[in-house]
């Protein structure tokens, strides 16, 4: 219906003679009953341009509107909005819609040929995931399930930082915990990873190779930096001590620990996201940017546009120039790459690869990459418009009134594993992003596993559940369900909590639009909460095994679409549509 009414309000401007500005109309459904279905403020937003009053202008449209016996009357209000009353089976083209495409109803093709790359969580392999890491794997997978929806070609990727600094600290970490297996007396420094899964792979780690890795008493006390190690020097100490374990063990010893490290976690965090439901096209390797050169291409790109300097036997890029707040390293004194150079190498493959656009989603904690990222990709000369950041703010927990803390090194924290075991996968993807990702989220855990009417994610599901109980109660009457018939009787769907479903459903494709464009699927788990409050509604005041067989069939037609929404509508959340509660 919101196609039909825009094409109409098109060939009205093409009437009159505007054709400039078709592309600007803006029609929405209204929020009062009093003003309309649909209302459009076309009118104000061309006024000025065209050196015309809003409301003149407002008038030449409506009287230069094709007739459609889906209008029932059309008003003009305030200063030249456009409201639009339909009649009342003008929305019943939904229901036979939703039965039609199924799987697919609520689907569109705006973004049809057009590629997107988009990358999310991205934590450094050095420990299980947390509740913190969660919101940002269901706001990703919801994102891209929104976006295939509207039509795009998505490449999800997960970007894997197996070759830095964290690493190598996870690789000593194993490595202390292994001689402790050997009744080693050991100090873990205070940057070292804790928590029993690092215990559990230094355990593993002896299994496979025995005393492989062994030093003797005396040695390994020897790779103990003699500086004292507190929150001051932590840093300089563990990496100090890093440097002093390759030597003593060596660094082929030590590069067989630090990858096993590697190859263990990102293995637990890929197993951990399927389970949630959250899979990708690729997993990108940091270390593939220096196998096949792009870290190079990326700083010789920055290099010929004047963009990087020597200092201290380090390289800098010029970052400053280009509106971020310091210069950055690209690399080290000691012919190390910093971060900065993988961003730079990363998003050079990105642009490379000719998606039409390109989606990072970051933790709030990454705000300050913004603008340098903006910076470099300048620096390169790549186009800004391509790339869309997204910030997904904290997940906090709480049991009762206790804040639950998050610190993968203290190994003080509750893993996405843990959380979903409790409240299970479906509370776990809806309430992640049942808020803007931009707001700090609460995470309620007794509220989470209610079952009650307060649970949004019990509610919307039950909804499903109490669709289901109705196909079971034809089986069990022998009564069946003429769909073509009850689709020629839809004029009987006449009562207000009938309307107010069919009005839903018609909007269901708008919504999941709307949510696609704006990257919103909170847009999305609203919808589906005031959905499943109509449906409910119609459910307790209606009964759908009346005698009158065209009206039980109209009104099995509106539930079986009505289920289709709710299914559909699950789906794209990650979430399942239940036949029993």
């Amino acid at each position: 219906m919101k196609e039909t009414l825009i094409s109409l309000i098109k060939q009205s401007l093409s009437a009159i003679g505007i054709t400039e500005y078709a592309d600007d109309i803006q029609l929405t459904r209204t929020k009062d009953a009093t003003h309309g279905d649909f209302a459009t403020n076309i009118a104000m937003i061309l006024a000025k341009p065209l050196s015309l009053k809003p409301r003149e202008l407002a008038e030449k449209i409506v009287a230069h509107l094709p007739s459609s016996s889906h209008i029932k009357k059309i008003d003009i209000a305030g200063p030249g909005f456009i409201n639009f009353f339909l009649t009342p089976n003008s929305e019943h083209d939904a229901i036979a819609q939703a039965l039609l495409l199924s799987d697919q109803f609520g689907f569109t093709e705006i973004g049809k040929n057009k590629k997107i790359h988009i990358e999310f969580v991205s934590a450094n392999p050095t420990g299980p995931l947390h509740v913190g890491h969660g919101r940002g794997a269901a706001f990703g997978a919801c994102v891209s399930n929104l976006l295939e929806a509207i039509g795009y070609q998505v490449h999800r990727e997960y970007y894997v930082n197996d070759a830095g600094r964290q690493m190598r600290i996870l690789g000593a970490s194993i490595w202390l915990r292994y001689l402790e297996l050997f009744s080693h007396s050991i100090t873990i420094p205070l940057n070292a990873y804790r928590g029993e899964y690092v215990i559990d792979m230094a355990k593993t780690l002896r299994d496979i190779h025995n005393e492989k890795f062994l030093l003797s008493q005396e040695k390994s006390q020897s790779v103990f930096p003699l500086m004292q190690d507190n929150a001051e020097n932590k840093d300089v100490f563990i990496d100090q001590l890093i440097e002093n374990i390759v030597k003593t063990l060596g660094a082929d010893h030590f590069e067989i620990i630090r990858q096993y490290g590697v190859d263990e976690v990102t293995k637990d965090i890929k197993n951990d996201l399927e389970e949630f439901g959250v899979t990708y096209n690729a997993w990108f390797p940091e270390s593939d940017l220096y196998k096949k050169g792009w870290l190079e291409t990326g700083v010789e790109v920055l290099k010929k546009q004047g963009f990087t300097y020597e200092k201290d036997g380090a390289l800098w890029f010029r970052a400053t120039e280009l509106g971020d707040e310091k210069d950055r390293v690209l690399i080290r004194a000691n012919g190390v790459p910093t971060y900065f150079a993988s961003d730079v190498a990363y998003h050079t493959y990105k642009y490379d690869q000719g998606y039409d656009q390109i989606i990072d989603v970051f933790g709030a904690d990454h705000h300050g990459y913004l603008p340098r990222i903006k910076a470099f990709l300048q620096g390169l000369g790549k186009d800004l418009t391509k790339l869309q950041i997204l910030l997904v703010q904290f997940a906090i927990l709480y049991r009762g009134a206790e804040k639950i803390s998050m610190s993968t090194r203290s190994g003080e924290f509750v893993t996405l594993r843990e959380l979903r075991a409790e409240v299970g996968n479906d509370a776990a993807r809806f309430f992640y992003i049942m808020r803007k990702p931009e707001q700090h989220l609460d995470f309620d855990l007794e509220l989470a596993k209610s079952t009650s009417s307060e649970n949004p994610v019990y509610y919307i599901q039950y909804a499903h559940a109490r669709i289901c109980s109705v196909w079971r109660q034809l089986s069990e009457k022998n009564v069946t369900w003429d769909k073509n018939a009850g689709l020629t009787h839809l004029d009987l769907l006449s009562h207000e909590d009938e309307k107010n479903l069919i009005a839903a459903i018609a909007s269901f494709p708008e919504v999941i639009l709307s949510a696609g464009q704006q990257y919103a699927p909170h847009h999305l788990a609203h919808f589906l909460q005031t959905f499943a409050h109509y449906f409910h509604t119609y459910y307790n005041n209606h009964k759908f095994m009346v005698d009158d067989e065209c009206v039980r069939n109209a009104r099995l037609c509106l539930v079986a679409s009505a289920q289709q929404v709710l299914k559909n509508g699950l789906t794209l959340l990650g979430v399942s549509s239940p036949d029993r509660m």
